[in-house]
């Protein structure tokens, strides 16, 4: 359905799209069948399509009730890229608009790293682990760092 990425980042790009398009099978088409993802929203870890598929449906499906499309900005992103595996760091930054009034809501910046590895000749995302740091006198995220 998708074309193969040749690039990890076209596989960020392909991210970046799905997420501003809230394009579920674009979005899952960046991932492996065998994603293990750390996210610091609501679980430790979520494991496999299956699971990534319900996240991602869910987190989509409530951008479009609340009437908010957002835009991705990777910043300070670090790519190392070998012949069947690569990672990448950075800081990405989910910005919220009003689809209406195309008015910025809110925005939030995690740090990110990605695992990659080629799968039938195309990169795919395998890990992925975000996170925020952490007020050590509240023990509540720092959302707003950056």
């Amino acid at each position: 359905m998708y074309n193969q990425i040749s690039t990890v980042e076209e596989a960020l790009e392909r991210y970046k799209e799905a997420v501003n398009e809230q394009d579920v099978e674009k979005f899952l088409s960046s991932y492996s069948s065998d994603i293990h993802i750390y996210d610091c929203w609501g679980s430790w870890e979520c494991k496999g399509e299956n699971a990534w598929r319900e996240n991602v449906t869910e987190w989509f499906s409530s951008l479009k009730e609340e009437g908010v499309k957002l835009q991705t900005v990777f910043n300070d992103l670090v790519i190392e890229e070998g012949e069947s595996t690569a990672f990448s760091h950075c800081a990405l930054t989910f910005v919220a608009y009003n689809v209406e009034k195309e008015e910025k809501l809110r925005q939030i910046t995690n740090r990110f790293t990605f695992g990659f590895k080629k799968e039938k000749g195309s990169w795919v995302i395998t890990h992925e682990h975000s996170s925020l740091p952490i007020d050590m006198k509240n023990g509540k995220g720092m959302f707003n760092l950056r």
